[in-house]
């Protein structure tokens, strides 16, 4: 059976609006076709502070899940409060549903990396990898850090800890893999 990739993206979207109102947070879904935000979200309680969210989805959740992560996901941030959600949810719907919540600027690094990684491994048979950094994928155990982290909300993404694998540090430093045009480490790359 085919797996419906709108119900797959409704299921993720209403899913993160209703766990973020548990957290006190308003959420609102936006309209198919604003760039970067399915969800607006406003703190009800204490200071106010207003979150964009882009929700992925995957009808997966083992360690073999992963996201599409194009260009328009590598972009860097316009502010410190844009977010996305990846979420994991299990064919098998006895099984509960997997949020990592991780700042933009994080997304945009990991996309760029693990495809950079894998395009110019030089183990990798030559000619046999070209597929452009549009097509970039970045799989669900290196996201791990951030499983259920919805506490990060509460800060400005600058502030977030970066929770990438420590190998994804060492690839940045790499010519062949580095960080995407404009990101905002290439000023200076976090320690994690």
């Amino acid at each position: 059976m085919a797996i419906d990739t709108k119900q797959t993206k409704s299921i993720g979207e209403h899913w993160v609006a209703s766990e973020l109102a548990r957290r006190d947070w308003a959420p609102a879904l936006t309209r198919d076709g604003l760039e970067r935000t399915d969800i607006l979200a406003v703190r009800t309680v204490g200071e106010r502070v207003q979150i964009e969210v882009q929700v992925k989805s995957a009808r997966s959740a083992g360690p073999r899940t992963s996201w599409p992560l194009g260009t328009k996901s590598q972009q860097p941030p316009l502010h410190g409060h844009e977010w996305f959600v990846m979420v994991a949810a299990d064919t098998d719907v006895s099984q509960p549903l997997r949020g990592f919540v991780i700042p933009r600027s994080h997304v945009a690094a990991a996309a760029w990396i693990a495809h950079m990684e894998w395009l110019t491994d030089p183990s990798a048979e030559p000619g046999k990898r070209n597929a452009g950094v549009d097509r970039s994928r970045v799989f669900l155990p290196d996201f791990t850090g951030y499983e259920g982290r919805w506490d990060l909300l509460e800060q400005p993404t600058t502030e977030a800890p970066v929770l990438l694998p420590s190998r994804f540090h060492d690839l940045a430093k790499l010519d062949r893999v580095g960080l995407p045009p404009e990101h905002p480490w290439h000023d200076e790359l976090p320690e994690w």
